[in-house]
């Protein structure tokens, strides 16, 4: 069965919901789990000289690595193996990378639902995109 899992979290309430599944499983499963952020480097963060200053960096990796930490002790409450990563880049590529590279056996992340339509047919969305490139089972736990 699963043996490692890979939950991409974000800190938000799906990845929440995501989070407490994954422990859940790990639990029954006796699992290694891996949590995984990816920091993003936003376009409207850039200069005209073509760099992102330095102390939004260092605040942005400081509250995604607070969120890491705050997310791998939970998982570790239930007296599991939790392993904490941040990427940087763009979610999807790196959590498949981070999934081939680890060999997991299921990637866990967290999904809102669209309430209308036209927001769930024009907004791009990680989890297709991650459908169709994932070495791996993917499990997604939806939020209210």
């Amino acid at each position: 069965m699963h043996k490692k899992i890979l939950l991409a979290y974000d800190g938000t309430e799906e990845g929440r919901v995501a989070l407490l599944e994954c422990a859940d499983i790990a639990h029954l499963l006796r699992a290694e789990t891996h949590l995984l952020a990816v920091m993003r480097m936003p376009a409207g963060v850039f200069l005209a000289e073509g760099f992102v200053p330095e102390t939004f960096l260092e605040k942005e990796q400081r509250h995604i690595q607070s969120t890491i930490d705050d997310g791998v002790a939970l998982l570790r409450e239930g007296g599991g193996s939790a392993y904490g990563h941040l990427a940087y880049g763009e979610p999807v590529e790196e959590i498949c990378r981070l999934a081939a590279e680890l060999e997991v056996d299921l990637i866990v992340l967290g999904h809102q639902k669209q309430t209308s339509f036209a927001s769930r047919w024009w907004k791009g969305s990680v989890g297709v995109s991650l459908l169709e490139r994932a070495p791996c089972s993917i499990l997604v736990a939806v939020g209210d």
